[in-house]
């Protein structure tokens, strides 16, 4: 390999191990209240999964994380959206219990505000939509986020602990299999959506898989690495297996394994810091 493109890539491992450590400190430290008010200029989202989970409240961090997971961060306005709406642009908090007990007051309230709502959609999720009547219309993902987990995600998450057993790999799985069922909920948020979960503690569960079938940027990377070509006919399971023998060696895991590669396939030879 080109040393210049193997120093990059080692810098993309890094930059991505970095953003695990970042959750981590996130959560060692105790979090203010103000962290967790999206209308308070304080808010920060991750600090708030965390604020919430310290309080012991698994329901609000678990819901924060599925709308951090469906808006996404693009990198010029970070959560601006996610703060206008889970804030009510200043006027309350949409909660976990209240959008629980009536999903289709919340997806009138941004259908509603749609125009007003300031921010966008992170790059992964760009046809996304707060438009009624739109084909990724919010309402439609909402019920079947509600609709799969039920009125408790905590309960939710305890019984794919008891269904899948005791092994966070295979938890993580079961509950990727299972998250298909949420609406526009492809391969990628499923895969953040589930790291989050894990990231925070919500539920015991760790990425055993870099979920290459549907990839695009990861399995190029994977492709780019081991083939020197981001085009080679490779299968999903033949990329695996590569990604497994390596990280026997380098031991950082497939969620940073699945994040480097794909960001250090944009830029090969240079190294990009992304942040959206």
């Amino acid at each position: 390999m080109d040393p210049v493109a193997l120093d990059t890539l080692a810098t993309q491992f890094i930059a991505s191990l970095r953003r695990e450590d970042y959750y981590s400190r996130v959560q060692q430290k105790k979090v203010s209240a103000d962290r967790a008010d999206p209308n308070n200029p304080a808010f920060d989202a991750e600090r708030a999964v965390a604020y919430h989970l310290q309080a012991g409240n698994i329901e609000e961090a678990a819901w924060l994380v599925f709308l951090m997971t469906h808006l996404a961060r693009p990198a010029d306005t970070g959560w601006l959206r996610l703060k206008d709406i889970y804030g009510k642009r200043g006027q309350g908090i949409w909660t976990w219990e209240i959008v629980s007990a009536d999903p289709a007051a919340f997806s009138d309230w941004v259908y509603a505000n749609a125009n007003l709502i300031r921010g966008k959609f992170g790059n992964h999720r760009k046809y996304e939509s707060l438009e009624k009547g739109t084909k990724r219309e919010l309402s439609k993902v909402l019920k079947t986020y509600i609709d799969l987990v039920g009125p408790s995600q905590r309960a939710f998450f305890a019984d794919a602990v008891r269904i899948a057993g005791n092994d966070p790999q295979v938890i993580f799985d079961h509950l990727y299999r299972k998250m298909g069922a949420v609406f526009s909920f492809g391969r990628l948020a499923k895969f953040d959506y589930l790291s989050l979960i894990g990231r925070y503690g919500v539920a015991p569960i760790s990425s055993g898989s870099a979920y290459l079938t549907g990839a695009t940027g990861p399995a190029s990377g994977a492709k780019l690495l081991f083939f020197a070509n981001p085009d080679a006919q490779a299968s999903p399971k033949q990329l695996q297996a590569l990604l497994d023998e390596l990280d026997l060696s380098i031991g950082v895991g497939m969620a940073v394994m699945e994040d480097a590669l794909c960001n250090w396939q944009k830029s090969p030879t240079e190294f990009i810091h992304f942040t959206g």
